[in-house]
């Protein structure tokens, strides 16, 4: 008689198989969206010290991590929609949307990146925070009217942001986000308005000096 249970052993293996290359798929996906990571991060930095060309050969480098990481996954669903994979095109999205941002060049296309729209919306929230940074240190230099074309296109990405009214699990966490750069804009306004204001103010005070020297 045969046993309920004699077909357990090569749906094991056949599980296992499964199971086995998931795995690999995997680890090899794990590997490529940190290396990415790391690309997209060092290319942020070196736009903040005004090494454009080094920052675009950085994000080829991170480009090319995302595209072999969705081939990779591109038979893995699962784990082509998993976290580590939006973490990595996110700070893709990030570091392209910086450089363009601060160089002045055209705004990438989500589809141009080849990335999903959540991504690129996380990072295109992501890198308002690194326009607070470039501003900040653009304030430090004296020059007011780049300080003023940031905070506005810092405005303009919180605009699109709050219009995206969906549910988390398909915006990839994006409420979180907008709450982040809303924050991040309020804070840059201020810090910017306070610095006008005491810009006009030692003005003002140049001016009392140089005329009381006049009268003496």
């Amino acid at each position: 008689m045969t046993r309920p249970t004699s077909k357990l052993d090569p749906i094991g293996e056949k599980v296992c198989s499964y199971f086995g290359i998931e795995d690999g798929a995997r680890e090899k996906g794990l590997r490529l969206s940190r290396d990415s990571i790391r690309y997209s991060a060092n290319a942020i930095r070196a736009v903040h010290r005004g090494e454009y060309n080094q920052a675009r050969e950085l994000i080829s480098s991170s480009r090319t991590c995302v595209e072999d990481m969705s081939r990779t996954l591109a038979q893995h669903p699962a784990l082509l929609h998993g976290g580590f994979v939006h973490n990595a095109q996110k700070e893709y999205a990030e570091a392209c949307i910086t450089l363009a941002l601060v160089s002045g060049e055209t705004l990438p296309d989500p589809d141009e990146l080849g990335i999903s729209y959540a991504a690129y919306l996380n990072g295109l929230g992501e890198a308002a925070g690194e326009l607070r940074r470039h501003l900040l240190d653009t304030l430090r230099d004296g020059h007011i009217d780049r300080c003023e074309e940031i905070l506005q296109s810092m405005d303009d990405i919180y605009s699109l942001l709050v219009t995206i009214d969906f549910h988390d699990a398909l915006t990839g966490g994006l409420r979180r986000t907008t709450d982040m750069v809303r924050g991040v804009l309020e804070r840059t306004r201020g810090d910017f308005t306070i610095s006008l204001r005491q810009r006009e103010l030692e003005r003002k005070l140049e001016d009392f000096g140089s005329k009381l020297n006049h009268k003496e």
